[in-house]
């Protein structure tokens, strides 16, 4: 069976406003770094070329010097490239000062022990959430995809929708007009959405019901107060076999709510 053409990105870089101070070969060479993925961890020249639309020497050019500096190392096809340690020293400084992770744990891990599950905390990154903080049940019936680093498309997931409920009507419409454009598979849980932004301003939290990963139920609570200036969301995911009809609204969503406001009320955030 052939592999399906792979889908080219929209880089950064042609999405910005003309200007004289943006490094466009900086640019290129961060979007490179940005087609590695969970599912496809392993890229050749030829991929990158196909995924970013840069000419095939642009990209030789840019993966001998990332892979020089650490940022790519070739995988055992000598042709192929994965994603390379010195990676790591850039996210870590980042985790490593958001004191709300170290704080919020013990209650994550609770939460996801009492209810079999995973709880998570993340952030967006343009039109994704990207996990900041995960713990899984020690039961080890925990929902797959939980990793922090993860990334889930804001509109397909609980956690997604949250977020934006949370956003000001001014920066949602920014976010919904960008996936329009650049992501229209996101686009079709538009009525998701709706619903989703409905149900945290009517009760605080938001549900899915196996949209995304079939056989997985979320619930999905936005903090009202910033950590510098990004809006922090929690996430709780269980099986749809696990939980009783109804258990999400009843338990689950109420449960995970009041994690969150215990946490805004306590924590110092930063």
């Amino acid at each position: 069976m052939s592999r399906p053409p792979a889908r080219r990105m929209t880089p950064i870089y042609e999405q910005t406003i003309p200007d004289k101070q943006f490094a466009t070969t900086l640019a290129r060479g961060l979007e490179i770094l940005r087609c590695f993925t969970p599912q496809e961890p392993v890229l050749g020249n030829k991929d990158l070329a196909e995924r970013t639309g840069l000419p095939k020497a642009t990209i030789c050019r840019f993966t001998y010097t990332l892979t020089q500096l650490g940022y790519l190392r070739q995988a055992d096809r000598q042709s192929k490239y994965s994603l390379g340690s010195t990676v790591l020293t850039l996210g870590y400084p980042f985790l490593a000062t958001m004191s709300l992770r170290a704080f919020a744990r013990p209650a994550m891990n609770d939460l996801a022990d009492e209810v079999s599950g995973s709880v998570a905390m993340g952030i967006r990154e343009r039109l994704n959430i990207v996990y900041v903080e995960t713990t899984r049940s020690r039961a080890r019936l925990a929902p797959p995809y939980t990793e922090i680093g993860f990334a889930h498309p804001i509109a397909a997931t609980s956690i997604g929708r949250a977020y934006l409920a949370a956003c000001t009507r001014e920066v949602r419409t920014a976010i919904l007009n960008e996936m329009k454009v650049k992501a229209p598979e996101q686009w079709g849980y538009k009525v998701a959405i709706e619903r989703g932004i409905a149900e945290v301003t009517n009760r605080g939290f938001c549900v899915s019901y196996d949209q995304f990963r079939p056989g997985i139920l979320g619930v999905a609570v936005p903090m009202r107060r910033p950590v510098g200036r990004e809006i922090v969301v929690f996430n709780c995911a269980v099986y749809a076999d696990r939980v009783a009809k109804g258990e999400l609204e009843s338990k689950i969503g109420p449960r995970l709510l009041a994690l969150v406001q215990s946490i805004e009320n306590t924590a110092i955030i930063s």
